[in-house]
């Protein structure tokens, strides 16, 4: 298990428990989650070691591994990735100003988003911790995805985009990885990372049943403020924020299952339109949010 002293984004000394939360998917354990007063992340205290947390990942549950449209939850998260990847290419495209590039899809999970960029034309390599997934990589789009360890074989400043759909909250050597990422970027390359934002009102909502959280594989919760920390302590700058607007119904949904198993669909409809509402007036209050992230300028 892995305990911390200090604060794994800022190394501050200033952190304390905050509350306790469920595993919800694989073990049903609780594990505290601490919150560092300094940079503002909030982090799951006593995790499993890298080698150890595989067996937390083994479940059907587990949308990105399993590919699943099991239940109605399962069903929605593939109704709103249809609708999602065409969004996430254009602001790939935008943003580089690149029609197509050299891309690299970290967490790739069973491909979907790799074949997009593929079909547009880019050349897109996969990264993916899950043997499992990549088999399913290979057996859906006929693309075959690397071990993650590979990403500090691969060549840097090779890439105009580096995505990461909710994967730097499960990467255990953080400053390590963001350090390897920023290499891997070419000198006008953009880092595009999505992760759970637990300042929204979804979250404050839900408190400790709030589905994001999903310890133990979540080690890190980020707020904007705690994002841009870790990016300036690398070179790195925050150059937009984008809100994904369909997260707060999914994440509620599941939220309301995890506060009753029943689950009240009407209220976490409500619940995640409300959370949008309030984020329409300030994009930092999103469910989850993407950072469209670039170098920092030495001349500026």
């Amino acid at each position: 298990m892995i305990h911390y002293s200090q604060c794994p984004v800022c190394k501050g000394s200033s952190i304390k428990p905050s509350f306790s939360a469920n595993d919800h998917t694989v073990s049903h354990a609780m594990f505290v989650v601490w919150h560092c007063d300094q940079c503002d992340v909030m982090f799951t205290q006593d995790v499993p070691e890298q080698e150890g947390i595989g067996a937390y990942y083994v479940s059907e549950k587990y949308i990105s591994h399993s590919d699943t449209q099991k239940g109605i939850t399962n069903k929605l998260y593939h109704f709103i990735r249809k609708r999602t990847l065409l969004s996430k290419m254009r602001l790939i495209k935008n943003e580089t100003g690149f029609e197509v590039g050299d891309m690299l899809d970290v967490g790739c999970g069973t491909g979907a988003f790799l074949h997009t960029m593929q079909q547009a034309g880019w050349k897109a390599t996969g990264l993916e911790p899950d043997e499992r997934a990549r088999t399913m990589v290979r057996s859906l789009y006929n693309i075959e995805a690397l071990p993650s360890t590979e990403i500090y074989h691969l060549p840097n400043h090779s890439y105009h985009a580096i995505t990461l759909w909710h994967v730097l909250e499960h990467v255990h050597e953080l400053h390590e990885y963001v350090e390897k990422l920023k290499d891997l970027l070419r000198e006008k390359g953009h880092l595009f990372i999505a992760v759970p934002n637990y300042r929204s009102y979804d979250a404050k909502v839900y408190k400790e049943n709030w589905a994001a959280y999903d310890v133990p594989r979540h080690l890190y919760h980020f707020s904007p403020q705690s994002m841009k920390e870790l990016m300036n302590l690398h070179g790195l700058q925050v150059k937009k924020i984008k809100p994904m607007w369909f997260d707060s119904f999914y994440v509620s949904i599941l939220s309301e299952q995890y506060k009753n198993s029943k689950g009240n669909m009407i209220a976490a409809f409500f619940r995640g339109l409300l959370s949008n509402i309030k984020a329409c007036f300030d994009k930092e209050k999103c469910s989850s949010v993407i950072y469209v992230i670039c170098k920092t300028d030495p001349h500026k």
